[in-house]
């Protein structure tokens, strides 16, 4: 099993996890859909979901007690069993499940993955996809990226522009970014609000809860091509941006701008009802804003020490309208630097060092260090492998990181740029997402019983037709753009 279970005794015998199993208790119908069991089964064996009063279980921890006549779950609530449901999946992969007894807590409570479907925007059916093959592995979050300078991917009503223009650019890269070379094709697509919401449903039907991120103040050039009020004066109109890296084109600081931020967030919220809301807040270029009247006033006004404080003016900004829609703001760990609220969870990116600063600082944190999470990093650097924006980031590497005490949770970062179709995400993806997924949720790990786990795991992803790269020890099998 991939994550490993807290405790798990073996019995003798096996039950049975065929199409003709009942299941009985809260929660059936959801239990009978992930394990691909029919409503009216009438085969002996039954699949037992109790809700039960265990504090010691908290919020999603769980007990499997596996016999050959009964597989019984208990939990203190639906997450619990939900994660109950997903250990029985796998260890009945193979149709038949061993008689066990299992007691399972996860160690951190937020325990993710982000997908970025700004730089690439992908179906629905591939969010479903990865919505499914996280909740088997115990992710509780799908933090998704939805905007960045290549691409505004949400729909705004109040707004239309962001979609109309800033869902498309001119062309992409062709190869590796820096060497300047384009594909010429335009690249489009954005999900209405509609469709985000059933998303949601789907998602948290699976014990997974969406977060959303709109990039504040930087990382906008799109919004600002839809918009071009949102950004400052410049010689020629700025268009959706067709290469990667940071754009120096960031939010200007007008009340009109603070507006629209305000907007962007309410339909946001409106659709999502995550009680957390990213906001971005990452490599922000403040060339802009030093060469602005307008934020010269801005920063009067307000008691600024420079231009480089309105990075945290945006911040506290959109924190304050979170706050009075009853949210919390997250933003990457470039906004510690420039006076967050206390209230604002801060995703540790830059390092391991920025987890323990956001922490002596009094922050909430969620542990991403881009040295140990950042799954769009090449695993290896042998010839052969595909284009990646850096690395190489071993599974051994990510296996091995711990973020310690006092974190709100782990979370695995796949950025799009290089990982443009459902076959090379999937490479990239897995199977270090396995390795994640073991690091957010056990808290006592063993790297060779993992890589023995994971050996028995494969066959369950080949069944569900994801192309992960396949281990050193069993070959690598490349992939090329």
């Amino acid at each position: 099993m991939i994550p490993q279970v807290t405790s798990l005794i073996s019995g003798d015998g096996r039950f049975p996890l065929d199409r003709g199993a009942r299941v009985r208790g809260p929660h059936a119908d959801a239990a009978r859909e992930l394990l691909g069991l029919p409503e009216d089964g009438d085969a002996p064996g039954e699949i037992v979901l109790d809700l039960v009063d265990d504090p010691s279980l908290g919020d999603e921890g769980y007990t499997l007690t596996v016999t050959p006549e009964t597989a019984r779950i208990t939990a203190a609530g639906a997450a619990g069993l939900g994660w109950g449901v997903q250990t029985l999946r796998q260890l009945g992969a193979p149709g038949a499940v061993p008689c066990v007894t299992v007691r399972d807590v996860p160690r951190y409570a937020w325990r993710g993955v982000m997908i970025d479907v700004a730089r690439w925007w992908r179906p629905v059916s591939f969010l479903r996809a990865y919505v499914d093959l996280l909740a088997l592995h115990k992710f509780n979050v799908l933090h998704l990226h939805l905007t960045d300078d290549q691409g505004w991917r949400f729909e705004v009503r109040a707004h239309p522009p962001l979609t109309e223009v800033g869902a498309n650019r001119a062309e992409s890269p062709e190869g590796h970014a820096r060497e300047g070379r384009f594909d010429g094709t335009p690249h489009g697509g954005f999900y209405t609000q509609r469709e985000l919401r059933d998303l949601v449903d789907y998602a948290a039907a699976r014990g997974v809860t969406v977060v959303p991120e709109i990039e504040f103040p930087g990382h906008s050039q799109a919004a600002i091509a839809a918009c071009p009020w949102l950004g400052h004066p410049s010689a020629e109109p700025v268009r959706v941006r067709t290469s990667w890296g940071i754009s120096s084109h960031v939010l200007n600081v007008s009340d009109r701008a603070a507006g629209f931020a305000r907007d962007v967030l309410d339909e946001l919220c409106d659709v999502f009802p995550s009680r957390f809301v990213h906001i971005g807040g990452d490599e922000v270029r403040t060339e802009e804003w030093a060469a602005s009247p307008e934020a010269a006033r801005r920063v009067a006004g307000a008691g600024l020490p420079g231009p480089e404080a309105l990075h945290g003016w945006w911040g506290r900004l959109l924190a304050g309208h979170l706050r009075g829609l009853g949210r919390r703001a997250v933003a990457w760990d470039d906004m510690l630097d420039h006076d967050p609220p206390e209230d604002m969870l801060i995703m540790a990116w830059r390092g391991v060092d920025r987890i323990e600063a956001a922490l002596r600082a009094g922050h909430d944190v969620v542990a991403a260090p881009h040295t140990h999470t950042y799954l769009d990093y090449a695993e290896s650097d042998a010839p052969g492998e595909p284009v990646s924006i850096a690395g190489p980031l071993p599974l051994e590497t990510v296996y091995g990181f711990d973020a310690g005490e006092g974190v709100l949770g782990v979370q695995a970062q796949l950025w799009g740029e290089y990982l443009p179709t459902r076959e090379r995400f999937d490479y990239n993806a897995f199977p270090r997402l396995c390795a994640v997924a073991e690091a957010a949720w056990t808290s006592g790990r063993d790297l060779g019983d993992f890589t023995r786990r994971l050996t028995a795991h494969l066959p369950l992803l080949d069944r569900l037709g994801v192309g992960y790269r396949r281990p050193h020890h069993q070959g690598a099998r490349h992939v090329h753009l």
